[in-house]
């Protein structure tokens, strides 16, 4: 089998799973950074709860969720950048902050996350889950020097109708990029990041993974294509150095289904190394894509214990 798998599919997958837990080691998992654990609770209620669903179809939401975020990152005291164009009539914006490196300005790490959802959805998880992450990053960024230029963006229309396509809000920003010439070393997409579960069978996979992987929804996933697997082995060897939650790693091909399924895509077709960040999405998450996808349902100390790992991967982050 696992022959098989390294030829059919090529994919290589890395990681520690928790021990089965003890209630002691869950009241463990659920004490770290509670302060940065409510912040993250409370964009998610503001996006989802406060606002809802968000896409051109509720247009005056989209245009609220994208205010919330340029308001959090001027009280951040951030210069935010836009990038306008129109989708189905609809005014639609990328919005971008930046920390420039010190020794390696031209060099960027890009991450982001998509603020709009799927019709129907108020989008807790997807992905609430992510641009909460993505402001909590530039806060924790925002008085700190690095060696590369750090760029954050919030992207809009992630989701259908313009998923694959030209209108994507990260297809755009990643052409004009490419345009431009710009040395983006690494893009990191936020999708989905705060639904957890310790319960046996609360875990599932594409065909054949689930003999590789944890059957617990327990961990974080870093996945990227085999051409970004480098850049995948960099960003999880800095996250497990000053991380102890449970992290899995996959570089495979495009076709294994979600694979592909968020703002990295646009970055690969671009021909820039990208890497998504995610709970599993749909492996794991019933609520996935439905109106119960809501704020109550997420796990923000996890949520927390993985934007603090990610923080510190990404100060000591060396590409190759």
């Amino acid at each position: 089998m696992p022959g098989l798998l390294l030829i059919g599919i090529m994919l290589t997958w890395s990681g520690a799973s928790l021990p089965e837990t003890t209630p002691a080691m869950n009241r463990a998992l659920n004490s770290s950074s509670p302060i940065l654990a409510d912040r993250l609770r409370g964009h998610v209620s503001h996006l989802a709860d406060e606002i809802g669903q968000r896409n051109v179809f509720r247009p005056d939401a989209l245009h609220a969720a994208a205010d919330y975020i340029r308001h959090e990152w001027a009280a951040q005291n951030y210069q935010v950048n836009s990038q306008y164009y129109q989708a189905m009539g609809v005014k639609s914006e990328n919005l971008e902050v930046c920390r420039t490196g010190k020794t390696k300005p031209e060099e960027i790490i890009l991450v982001g996350a998509h603020y709009d959802t799927v019709r129907g959805s108020p989008g807790a998880d997807d992905n609430a889950s992510g641009v909460s992450a993505l402001l909590e990053l530039t806060r924790l960024f925002a008085t700190e020097e690095t060696e590369h230029t750090l760029r954050f963006v919030a992207f809009v229309n992630e989701e259908p109708p313009f998923f694959f396509w030209s209108q994507m809000g990260s297809s755009v920003y990643a052409e004009a990029a490419k345009a431009r010439g710009e040395n983006i070393r690494l893009m990191i997409s936020l999708e989905m990041l705060g639904s957890y579960s310790d319960k046996p069978g609360s875990q599932s996979y594409p065909p054949l993974l689930r003999h590789f992987y944890p059957n617990q929804a327990n961990f974080i996933a870093l996945v990227s294509n085999r051409a970004s697997r480098k850049e995948l082995r960099q960003l999880v060897a800095a996250f497990k150095s000053h991380s102890d939650f449970p992290v899995e790693s996959l570089a495979a091909f495009e076709f294994i289904p979600g694979v592909a399924w968020s703002d990295h895509l646009s970055f690969w077709r671009a021909e820039y190394p990208a890497i998504m960040i995610t709970d599993t999405a749909f492996y794991r998450n019933a609520a996935y894509h439905t109106a119960i996808d809501t704020t109550e349902k997420l796990n923000y100390s996890a949520m927390a214990r993985v934007t603090e790992g990610l923080f510190h991967a990404l100060k000591a982050l060396e590409l190759p």
